[in-house]
């Protein structure tokens, strides 16, 4: 709690000493076992450590040691079964092919999880590519030891929803359904205009081989790219629940709202979902399901940031603005009548002073500064297809810059929420902030925040389990090293995190769990546990040249062992490039950090 009351500083002087004395006795009735000691793993500095998955070889657990390290499940490639992990397939199950005709097998390895089914165990991978794509895995558990070995693989069928686009984190829910998500969706309406193909976004292009159509072939026009590619499909929380028969169902849940979501975070209710949303000047939003275990249906909210001061990676309490009720059947229903932006919002650019025409709302998102109406009867559509333009225009923040993952613990009733960089629509004044209300004024840290945020009942919203604050927990440190020295590549303390990205807490051992994505700040991606008692991080993984670390979801007690699990994503693809000798280096990596003791 002393980093908590730190971040508090400004507040808890305006309050007055009544609220410090809350926050302590909260923390005296916090009750944890005792918090596991990690042995730590060196920064990698030669070349060889560089190249290699470093892992913590010990964890010490209420005064008792346990051998530990980084096993590998699968690789992107590697034929388990009747399946190949990671090769993309069309909507006719066939394989999708490169410009070269090469078959396309995917080294972007995301969020996987583990689901045991009755007397079954599976893991949901996901990859983050475009067409999408998730593999149902049956795993086999060694009770003796708690090793996980793939037995089958097998690619999930997404055509009944239009093909998956860039899944990319995820969770589980408490009903033990794998939560994904779909990141970075295109901008309707840019796709809309679009006169030709050299107006489509290169990265939006590729998912077109999904439906069997070459977006590279000179042939191929916009017009037969928009048959196929309709961009409000894509952009929603995915959840695939398993069978005893290794059986997947999906649903796109557009009921909660299309984003760039890195991850849905359902909380212990059964109905209270927070949704990040990644990229520059984006949101922070909240789904309240009608319904216990049923994602169909709710009220979507939007995060407006209040700002109190700006240490410590900043402080600010949070109002949610109500974004409208809505369903699933309702939403698709409009997708699949081929809704596009022109039928929901009417545009005027802004004037050379930056204002907007009487009637429009002045709003700056990840698409710029926009005056946008909503169409006659088109606010549930729009608070659904258009949900960051639609928060925006409802008074809530839209500068949030690199959103990341979510994660709670559940004792000191503290959400968390990684923020890869302070910077852009964060700053004070920035330009990003043109035709918006700058909302968020904090220095730049191009290191990243990962923030906290109190948990508290709301009998308005309806939920026990409603955000009502964020400040800084853990904040990256900007440095300059010497060009010749061992830590020439790294632009963020070594000993510090750089560029938060998936966030998961060890319940009841008050620890909290950081992986990295990051480029110059760090060299070689790393995975930390912070102890939230003493404020120490602990190196307890890294990754080699050019990979992200994805996935760290901790599991208590899967059949009497915990796991850590782990992804390696893209090996010499994100940097280092030019440090790849061996093709097969580049396969991405599943796996964990364990096997550890159970720890309920």
């Amino acid at each position: 709690m002393k980093k908590k009351l730190s971040a508090l500083t400004m507040s808890l002087a305006l309050a007055g000493l009544l609220t410090i004395q809350a926050n302590s006795a909260m923390a005296n009735e916090k009750q944890t076992s005792p918090v596991p000691k990690f042995k730590e793993v060196h920064f990698p500095v030669t070349d060889a450590d560089k190249r290699a998955i470093l892992a913590s070889e010990e964890v010490t657990v209420e005064g008792r040691s346990y051998k530990i390290g980084f096993n590998t499940i699968m690789r992107s490639g590697g034929k388990v079964g009747e399946g190949t992990f990671g090769l993309l397939l069309d909507q006719n199950g066939n394989p999708v092919t490169n410009k070269d005709g090469s078959q396309h097998i995917s080294v972007d390895n995301d969020f996987s999880s583990l689901l045991p089914v009755g007397d079954k165990f599976f893991m949901v991978s996901h990859f983050e590519s475009r067409p999408g794509a998730m593999y149902l895995s049956e795993l086999e558990q060694d009770q003796q030891t708690g090793k996980l070995m793939a037995i089958n693989t097998k690619n999930i069928d997404f055509s009944e929803v239009g093909g998956l686009w860039v899944p990319c984190a995820g969770s589980v829910t408490p009903w033990n359904t794998h939560l994904g998500s779909e990141e970075y969706p295109n901008n309707a309406r840019a796709t809309e205009a679009a006169k030709s193909m050299d107006e489509i976004e290169d990265y939006d292009k590729p998912m077109a081989r999904y439906f069997g159509l070459d977006p590279y072939n000179p042939e191929t026009t916009v017009d037969k790219f928009r048959e196929v590619f309709k961009p409000y499909r894509y952009g929603y929380p995915v959840e695939v629940s398993v069978s005893k028969g290794a059986q997947a169902t999906v649903s796109k849940h557009y009921a909660m709202g299309r984003v760039a979501v890195e991850l849905a975070y359902v909380m212990p209710d059964n109905r209270t979902v927070y949704i990040s949303d990644d990229g520059t000047n984006v949101g922070f939003f909240l789904f309240i399901a009608d319904r216990e275990k049923d994602l169909s249906s709710g009220t979507l909210y939007a995060a407006k940031w209040n700002q109190v001061h700006a240490g410590s990676g900043g402080y600010a309490d949070i109002e949610w603005v109500n974004l409208g009720h809505a369903d699933n059947a309702t939403i698709q229903k409009g997708i699949e009548g081929d809704v596009k932006f022109s039928d929901i919002f009417d545009v005027k650019e802004p004037a050379a002073d930056g204002s907007c025409a009487e009637g429009y709302t002045s709003v700056n998102t990840t698409t710029g500064h926009e005056c946008l109406m909503v169409q006659p009867g088109m606010q549930t559509l729009a608070s659904r297809l258009e949900a960051r333009r639609y928060a925006a225009m409802k008074g809530a923040t839209t500068e949030f810059r690199k959103e990341e993952g979510i994660t709670f613990d559940p004792d000191g009733k503290t959400l968390f929420v990684a923020m890869s960089e302070v910077a852009k629509g964060m700053e004070a004044g920035s330009k990003y902030d043109k035709g918006g209300p700058d909302h968020v004024r904090l220095p730049v840290n191009k290191c990243g925040v990962v923030y906290g945020l109190d948990i508290r009942p709301n009998a308005t919203i309806g939920s026990d389990y409603v955000a009502t604050n964020m400040y800084g927990v853990v904040s990256g440190i900007m440095r300059s090293y010497p060009k010749d020295g061992d830590f020439a590549n790294n632009k963020c303390d070594i000993n510090g995190i750089a560029n938060p990205d998936n966030v998961t807490y060890m319940v009841g051992r008050d620890t909290l769990i950081i992986g990295e994505d990051t480029g110059s700040g760090h060299q070689n991606d790393v995975i930390w546990a912070y102890n939230m008692g003493n404020q120490k991080l602990t190196r307890i993984q890294t990754t080699p040249y050019g990979s992200e670390t994805t996935s760290p979801y901790f599991y208590a007690n899967v059949n009497g062992w915990g796991y850590l699990t782990s992804v390696v994503q893209h090996p010499y693809g994100e940097s280092d490039e030019d440090k790849l000798s061996e093709p097969a280096d580049a396969a991405a990596y599943t796996g964990y950090v364990g096997p550890f003791p159970a720890m309920n």
